[in-house]
């Protein structure tokens, strides 16, 4: 086993988690590293040859005794576990509840049982809102609009209450529409970037909600996964929410000129109803992060896409030999329950 701090992350076979679990696994700080996951809406596929380094359970953060077992002994927890999207929160609330608010609350239980002195937790942009001040500040009102938005809230305000009640030390990240490698296209829910590329390599129209003018802090993963490997080693903390974006605004339109150029095709654009519960525009203060993580570097756009873009045609050029091919027999390695499937 590897010496160095002991890392357990949940919803680790997802897409930011698998990103981040990579990045951890190349950083000599980090010793042991656990994973747990139900593979509602991940994949033991995204963690790769990554999934043989880690010690994978598989479960939901809702599953008490398995989360203990997890947690046990960790220095750090990173909470990325939850049923993300505002349109699916939408379809079944409860749902979305259980999963975020419900399951924070377990991941707050199991590591203060399990000594664990720091928990990072995923949050949203979405708690903002129908707040009209741009850029995003942590201080503002946060105006909800979406059951998926009042769960981030929710657990924010337990990751707050869990500090100022037993000492924990939390650290809530605002994600502001992270996108890059590991993000698929192919479900209902799929979010914006890898929706649009998907489309744009098939062929086919982009359909864009509403008029194409509002906007979004777009954040590549790999930034996110910059700031979250440092609050591990350097042990950062904060009882108040942090946004994780660096105060950019492209609007949808924008984003698929960017993506035309870098793709060299030309896009069809299909206009459809604004969907509840999306807000207009949204762009991060950076501030308080910038004061939390001065040393960070931010993936310039048009650098975030052409990985994402070069992950996606891989992907299709790895399911294009799989296809032509003759049927192989695959094995991967032992986990804990019943296998992930897609």
């Amino acid at each position: 086993m590897r010496a160095g701090l002991r890392v357990t992350v949940t919803g680790g076979a997802g897409f930011i988690g698998s990103n981040l679990v990579g990045t951890l696994l190349r950083n000599p700080a980090i010793g042991k590293l656990t994973v747990i996951d139900d593979c509602s809406t991940g994949n033991t596929r995204s963690l790769g040859t990554d999934l043989t380094e880690v010690d994978f359970r598989l479960g939901s953060v809702l599953d008490a005794d398995l989360l203990n077992q997890a947690v046990a002994r960790a220095d750090v927890v990173v909470h990325l576990a939850a049923l993300g999207s505002v349109p699916r929160s939408m379809l079944a609330p409860l749902n979305s509840h259980h999963a975020n608010a419900t399951g924070t609350l377990h991941v707050l239980e199991a590591a203060r049982n399990g000594g664990a002195p720091l928990v990072v937790a995923a949050s949203s942009s979405s708690v903002y809102g129908a707040q009209p001040q741009l850029p995003r500040v942590e201080d503002s009102r946060p105006m909800p609009v979406s059951p998926y938005a009042v769960t981030k809230l929710a657990s924010e305000a337990y990751l707050s209450a869990y500090h100022a009640s037993f000492g924990l030390e939390v650290l809530p990240l605002r994600f502001f529409n992270v996108y890059g490698p590991r993000q698929r296209a192919g479900h209902p829910y799929a979010a914006v970037v890898p929706r649009f590329i998907d489309a744009a390599l098939s062929g086919q129209p982009l359909c864009v909600h509403g008029t194409g003018t509002q906007s979004r802090d777009l954040t590549c993963v790999d930034t996110v996964c910059q700031v979250i490997t440092t609050a591990i080693i350097d042990r950062v903390s904060s009882p108040w929410p942090v946004n994780l974006a660096l105060g950019t605004r492209t609007t949808v339109l924008e984003l698929i000129d960017v993506l035309a150029e870098l793709l060299d095709v030309a896009i069809e654009i299909e206009h459809v109803a604004p969907r509840p519960g999306d807000v207009a525009h949204s762009q991060s203060d950076p501030t308080r992060l910038r004061d939390l993580f001065p040393g960070i570097t931010a993936v310039p756009l048009r650098d975030g896409l052409a990985r994402t873009i070069a992950w996606h045609r891989q992907q299709r050029a790895n399911s294009h030999d799989l296809a032509a091919g003759p049927s192989a027999s695959s094995t991967r390695p032992h986990t804990q329950g019943r296998p992930c499937t897609s």
